[in-house]
């Protein structure tokens, strides 16, 4: 793959970008036009490839906050069409890497040192590349490692991308209300969290030490001493990523297996340490040769307070999803109903979100639960598809939710999303922990 020697950081050049990208599909727009008449029935398919390719085209050099969104989306498999999830997939691990000579730059700028002088030995090219960062092998004192790089400039272009990105966002989610910020806030937040690699250390630390007892699921070794606010150390994990992995395994048991593993990883992350790694995509583990799962990164971390985490699963019990007045207390609780509300938007928003809760919450009543079931993940799409063509939510305020709800979500769509790749039956034995937890 073709490497690159510099990443546009300022305002105006990286908005320049933008604003071709924005360009092209204007123009894809104008041909879809066209072809609506020549070729009706393959028309929307084609405009939807050729904007997920220029998309992602326009982001992939840009990297950083603008990718990493890309990345994200990714992940909504039932939201967005099938060529966009293609292609944002793309930004998990595989994306034009740094050359050498920027490599040895950044090394040098941080430690004061060129790569050559820390470690035995050291890959020059990157091994794989993402979003925010690069991976390296490097070796010293006999042990194998790898090297996380980030890129130059990323963590300084955070709040000026998502200014760029924040009024496409509005009119896409049709988010109105003067508190709409706080959803944004949220995001900055995290990202800049992600881009600071001595906190990445230290959560990674944090979480192996917490969930070393889970079986299956094993984690790197972290070396604070060759790592700082841009470069990581830890230990190299042979393994093939689980998006791989997926594609030609055949052994239902192992697969059962490896989700057990993720799935205990999850939910004891959310129901004892109330503190997740809310970035469950298949970039971010491995599947050994010996069957087990490897957590290789954790650098976007959620916190998940009390205030939201009650309220939010007690909604995960059915009598209380199917308690009127429970429900709509709840619903208030977490900031989906709002004193402001119309009575024709409480009806709406209260028949929606029991509708989409009834549904979501399935994998959460039963002792065990089968992820490889179609007929669940149809049901999630059928109704992700019913709502994204409702005009009459088009006309609601779509600023719902409390600030929580966009990684805590983000989490369990990615775990689903997971856990139906790997077609995992699993003990989910989740309702007594629930129910233990917030009575």
């Amino acid at each position: 793959m073709k490497t690159i020697d510099s990443i546009p950081t300022g305002k105006i050049s990286r908005a320049t970008r933008l604003v071709r990208t924005g360009v092209k599909v204007g123009i894809n727009q104008l041909k879809y036009y066209g072809d609506t008449l020549v070729d009706p029935q393959n028309a929307k398919e084609k405009l939807n490839q050729n904007n997920a390719s220029d998309i992602y085209e326009g982001l992939k050099n840009l990297k950083g906050s603008a990718l990493k969104v890309a990345q994200m989306l990714s992940m909504e498999k039932n939201i967005l069409p099938k060529a966009y999830v293609e292609q944002f997939s793309l930004a998990q691990f595989s994306v034009p890497p740094l050359s050498a000579p920027l490599v040895r730059k950044t090394f040098y700028k941080y430690f004061g040192k060129h790569p050559e002088d820390l470690f035995d030995t050291f890959n020059s090219q990157s091994i794989a590349a993402a979003s925010i960062g690069q991976v390296h092998q490097a070796t010293k004192d006999g042990k194998e490692l790898a090297i996380k790089i980030q890129y130059p400039g990323i963590a300084d272009s955070i709040s000026s991308d998502l200014a760029i990105v924040k009024p496409v966002a509005i009119k896409m989610f049709n988010i109105k209300g003067k508190d709409s910020d706080k959803y944004f806030e949220e995001v900055e937040q995290k990202l800049l969290e992600e881009t600071d690699y001595t906190l990445e250390v230290k959560q990674s630390q944090q979480m192996v030490l917490d969930c070393k007892h889970i079986e299956h699921l094993i984690f790197p070794n972290y070396y604070p001493n060759l790592s700082n606010q841009r470069i990581i150390t830890m230990d190299w994990m042979q393994g093939e990523h689980l998006s791989e992995f997926t594609k030609v395994n055949t052994d239902t048991k192992l697969a059962d297996r490896l989700g057990q593993a993720l799935w205990d990883f999850y939910m004891y992350q959310m129901h004892e340490l109330k503190r997740v790694h809310a970035d469950p995509h298949p970039g971010n583990f491995l599947v050994t040769t010996k069957g087990e799962l490897v957590a290789i990164d954790f650098g976007c971390i959620k916190v998940v307070p009390d205030a939201f985490y009650i309220p939010y699963f007690e909604l995960a019990i059915p009598e209380n999803i199917n308690n009127p007045e429970m429900f709509t207390q709840k619903l208030y609780e977490l900031e989906i109903l709002t004193p402001r509300d119309t009575p024709e938007e409480i009806a709406f928003f209260s028949t929606l979100f029991h509708e989409m809760l009834s549904l979501f919450t399935q994998p959460m009543h039963k002792e065990t639960f089968d992820f490889s079931d179609e007929t669940f993940f149809s049901k999630v799409a059928d109704l992700s598809e019913k709502y994204s063509k409702d005009t009459q939510l088009r006309k609601m305020n779509g600023n719902r939710g409390s600030k929580h709800f966009l990684y805590i979500n983000r989490t369990f769509f990615g775990l689903y999303n997971l856990m139906n790749d790997l077609g995992a039956k699993v003990v989910v034995n989740n309702y007594k922990t629930l129910k233990s937890n917030i009575v």
